[in-house]
This record gives C-alpha cells, structure tokens and sequence, in this order.
C-alpha cells in the first residue's frame, strides 16, 4: 500500500548523509529502498525491522527507546509522523536532543494527522523550519536546530512510563501510549472473555496450552491464566509486548511473550487460540490482516483444538476462514461483535 507522506520522504532516506536517523513507524513492507550506509532505523514494529534488516539497513526493533543515540550526535532525524499524539511529541523530543547544532529533523504527515500543528510546536523548539503543501492534505516540513538553549519538551504523556490504565474485577492493566487500545478495555476482548465457556464446552478435552495472537498489552491472556496452563502471548508492536511482560511479572500466569509478526517463527501446536485481530496496518485498513491471523490460527492449531475470533460484525471472517478451517461458525453476536469459532476437526 502507499503512503503518499512517506513518499515525501522517501528521498532524503535515500540521499541522507552524515549521521542520521530515520525514525520508521508506518507500513512499508511492499516499499523496496535501498540501504543507505549512512542511515540507522528505528521502529517499533518488529515486522518492519526484519523487513528492513533483510533489505540490509541497519535497523532495530525497540519501544522508541533512543538512549543508544548520543546527545547532539546526528546530523538529521527523518520521521513520518506516527498516529498518537504522545508517540509524536516524545519522538520529537528525543530528535533534538540527539540532533546537532543546525542539524535537521524532517517530517511528513497528514492535515488531519495534525502535521501543522506539530510543525509549529516542534519550531518553537528548534527555532527555525518551513513547511510546504504537496497535496491537499499532506505536508513535508524541514525543521533546523538553531535554538540551543530551550527547555520546553513536547507533553508526552511519560510516553516510557507503563502505569495502569484500566481495571476490572479481577486485575489492573499496565500499559502506555503506543499501544493500540492503550488507555481502555477492548469490549470486543472482553465480550468474548465473557463467552469463553461456550468455546471451552465444545472442546473434546481441556486445553494443554493456550495462543494469544495480537496480544496486545495481555488482556485475553491475564483472563485466560486461571484455566492454569502454558500461556505463549505474542505481538509486533514494542510497547504491547513491554506492558505484556509487566502485567504476566504482576501476576500469576503461566506463560511467555514473544515478538512475532502473526505468530511467524512459533513452532509449536496449540489447542486453544484467541484473537481479537487489528484491522489497521500503518495509516490505512488492511483487509489482508485478518487474513494472516486466519493463516496464524490455521498454522497453529492442533488438529483437535479450537480458535476463538472476535471481530466487528461487517468483517466476513466465517467466509475467509472457509478454505482454511473445516468449521468457521458465529456461536453469537451483541450488535457489534460476534464470536466466531474456528476448528480443524470434522
């Protein structure tokens, strides 16, 4: 898929020179761009940085943790602006304090991504920049650091901080911006957690172990640990697999985190699988990912075990799931989610 603010970008990725840092938070896993030697990438998605590594650029995988980079120590920062708000401000923060005396910072979004506004903010702080319209809705904007003595940082909302976000009976959620859903329970995870005895009985036999695709901050797996089996947890975004760990440390679950991109590298058959599968990818909806978590499951799944999807109603996941199971059947629905069973067996 293309971005059309990326594009902007593209370019300077590619002729950038010194030491520069392109901050990679957008999905470019059809983009093809030669590695420059002079460019180190940072993203937060693990997906994207095997991408990227298999490309050969110098690419690593990490929460937007950028205490690697030296303060003053990069002649540019090139970033396509992310979704969230305190993502932005803290990566804006970071790009000059790691930037160079007139080094520059390069970014591209959105009018309605708030591309103007952050470019006003981001110059009060680095004393100088333009900006200019490529289309409609989508700006590219240079900014230079010739401010030296400011003291004002973006709000970021402690964008590094995991706290807790949200509650119910049974636990507290640790999490923190940059995770989808961060700051709320999913009603769709938690609609099918509510249900999760009508998947259980169907079952031949208890499950051995459990699979959380698209884990998330571990919500599905925190509600699935009292059934007392090996719980294996897994994501593509750096701060969901972050808090996951931290709510698995707070308590007793009997399971593991992993970074994966829809279970990729995960060997091992299962007997139960949950997924509340993200229909985004980047800045755009991706009707192909509920087709590679479809695929996860089906890969995944022992022959006698069951898969349970949650996803908005308007998502055909009963005919996707068609050729890959012998049984894809909605057991309920509530109006804006339905359940939907998923089976090996005849």
């Amino acid at each position: 898929m293309s971005d059309t603010a990326f594009d902007l970008l593209a370019p300077h990725v590619r002729s950038s020179s010194g030491r520069s840092l392109w901050l990679a938070d957008e999905n470019l896993l059809s983009a093809h761009i030669p590695a420059n030697e002079s460019v180190v990438a940072i993203t937060n998605r693990f997906d994207l940085q095997q991408h990227l590594q298999k490309q050969g650029w110098k690419a690593f995988f990490s929460d937007y943790d950028l205490s690697i980079i030296d303060d003053e120590s990069l002649d540019s920062v090139i970033y396509r602006i992310s979704k969230e708000k305190p993502v932005v401000h803290h990566l804006i923060n970071e790009a000059y304090r790691c930037l160079k005396p007139t080094g520059k910072l390069i970014i591209a979004g959105d009018k309605n991504e708030g591309i103007k506004t952050y470019f006003s903010k981001a110059k009060k702080m680095f004393g100088s920049g333009n900006c200019s319209k490529a289309d409609k809705d989508t700006w590219l904007a240079f900014l230079e650091k010739t401010d030296l003595s400011t003291e004002t940082r973006l709000d970021d909302k402690q964008y590094h901080q995991l706290r807790i976000t949200a509650s119910d009976d049974n636990y507290e959620y640790q999490s923190k911006p940059g995770v989808f859903g961060w700051d709320k329970i999913d009603k769709g995870s938690a609609y099918l957690i509510e249900n999760l005895d009508s998947f259980l009985m169907t079952l031949p036999e208890p499950p051995k172990n459990v699979l959380d695709l698209g884990c998330g901050y571990g919500y599905l797996s925190l509600n699935l640990a009292p059934l007392d089996i090996p719980i294996t947890a897994t994501d593509n975004n750096a701060g969901a697999l972050l808090a996951c760990q931290r709510n698995f440390d707070r308590y007793p679950v009997n399971g593991r985190v992993i970074a994966a991109d829809c279970a990729d590298g995960i060997t091992e058959g299962f007997d139960l699988i949950v997924c509340n599968p993200p229909f985004h990818a980047g800045f755009s909806v991706d009707g192909d990912l509920t087709d590679r978590f479809l695929k996860a499951a089906h890969n995944r799944l022992n022959e006698r075990g069951i898969a349970c999807f949650v996803t908005n109603l308007h998502i055909p996941i009963e005919r996707k799931a068609a050729t890959l199971f012998h049984q894809a059947e909605c057991i309920m629905s509530n109006g804006n989610f339905k359940l939907v069973r998923l089976s090996h067996a005849v």
